[in-house]
């Protein structure tokens, strides 16, 4: 089995756990014949999904009284623009992730693209990332925790960013405002203007939904933004709005 076939080898692991009822990092490392390291990074994916419990050297099935509903699957919506905006990303490139789940869709096919250097805010980004097969080289902003956006904000993350230079910033928004441009509900405003500062390319990635959404805190004006993606249901005198301002508007198709 070939081992960069993830999805395949984790669902053989779920087998072999059914069958057996327990398994062990290193029977499964012969098995697969692939590192230790790649095993456990299985074990902690499917444990984060609720479908095994890690123990020491292996795993376990989840008792029957710990399993809970599965979680709310991410909308095709969400899922085709993650792909837009992943085939913008060039090899070696060193780019910032902001928390949401729009930007946070975009990770699962980010272990293709050989080299990236990715900056977070968020500790889901984080462990999403460090769950990949060729996991990037990850940076973390540090800073004081808010819980409204799970990430971390303030002066010190500010400056952390500060200190770096990046190719592209993918962020989400609560709503796009046609006269003003990203607006949020987030009054912690300060670290996504510096992420935009120190990206050559702003990438912002939304529904359709949202776009035309007023909401009173202006997170990023026009002057601030070069691409945005959304989907195909976009209406077409927003769509032509957006483009007036200069803005690359990619509506992402869904697969077929």
């Amino acid at each position: 089995m070939s081992k960069r076939n993830t999805p395949q080898r984790r669902h053989t692991i779920l087998a072999l756990l059914a069958e057996q009822g327990e398994v062990s990092v290193d029977a499964l490392a012969q098995h697969f014949a692939t590192s230790e390291v790649t095993i456990r990074k299985d074990l902690a994916a499917l444990e984060k999904n609720g479908l095994l419990l890690r123990r020491y050297g292996g795993a376990v099935p989840v008792p029957q009284e710990l399993i809970s509903e599965p979680t709310q699957p991410i909308s095709p919506y969400k899922q085709a623009i993650a792909r837009a905006g992943v085939a913008r990303i060039r090899e070696h490139a060193r780019i910032i992730i902001d928390s949401g789940t729009t930007t946070a869709a975009m990770i699962p096919q980010l272990g293709h693209k050989p080299g990236l250097v990715v900056m977070t805010n968020s500790l889901n980004v984080a462990n999403a990332l460090r769950e990949l097969e060729h996991e990037p080289v990850l940076l973390m902003t540090g800073g004081t925790w808010d819980p409204h956006s799970e990430s971390f904000q303030g002066q010190v993350a500010e400056q952390v960013l500060r200190s770096y230079d990046f190719d592209q910033l993918f962020i989400g928004a609560d709503g796009i405002d046609l006269e003003r441009g990203t607006t949020t509900f987030n009054e912690l405003l300060g670290l996504s203007r510096v992420m935009a500062e120190v990206a050559r390319e702003v990438i912002v990635m939304v529904e359709s939904d949202k776009i035309g959404r007023r909401i009173p805190n202006l997170e990023l004006p026009w002057n601030s933004l070069h691409t945005l993606i959304t989907d195909e249901r976009l209406d077409a005198m927003a769509a032509e709005q957006i483009r007036a301002r200069g803005i690359q508007l990619i509506l992402a198709p869904l697969e077929t």
